[in-house]
């Protein structure tokens, strides 16, 4: 009967296919997130004051406009969620919302002070910084 419970309640598990919560990240882009993909955290690579630029610039050139959580993970936004983040692209932010099916469907966006000591982690970072 317990081999039973615990089988149903894992399928009960994966049968479902979003989750509202609160994550913490940064509204990137993809190229700058590719870039510093091999990173354990995402503050390892991101410097503070030329993320929001780069960033920006990467968007402008077409790169797409994405969720990236604190451990370095790209999540997709849905359309909606877009138009609330593009005000807080190249910033550190809080989001609520649901994931659902690995997209991000944002209800709320607040913004979170970076740390004013950051620095690049590599001469990578800055030198793709330095690129633009």
């Amino acid at each position: 009967m317990k081999k039973f419970l615990a089988v149903a309640a894992f399928v009960g598990l994966c049968s479902v296919t979003a989750f509202a919560g609160q994550w913490t990240g940064y509204i990137s882009d993809e190229k700058c997130a590719k870039t510093g993909a091999k990173a354990a955290k995402a503050s390892d690579w991101i410097h503070p004051q030329v993320f929001e630029t780069c960033a920006k610039q990467c968007a402008k050139e077409g790169s797409k406009v994405i969720f990236l959580t604190e451990d370095n993970k790209q999540v997709a936004l849905d359309d909606a969620s877009l138009k609330k983040v593009m005000p807080h692209l190249g910033h550190r932010v809080s989001v609520t919302g649901t994931m659902d099916n690995g997209t991000l469907k944002v209800d709320t966006v607040t913004p979170i002070a970076f740390d004013a000591q950051a620095k690049p982690a590599s001469d990578m970072e800055q030198h793709m910084h330095d690129s633009h």
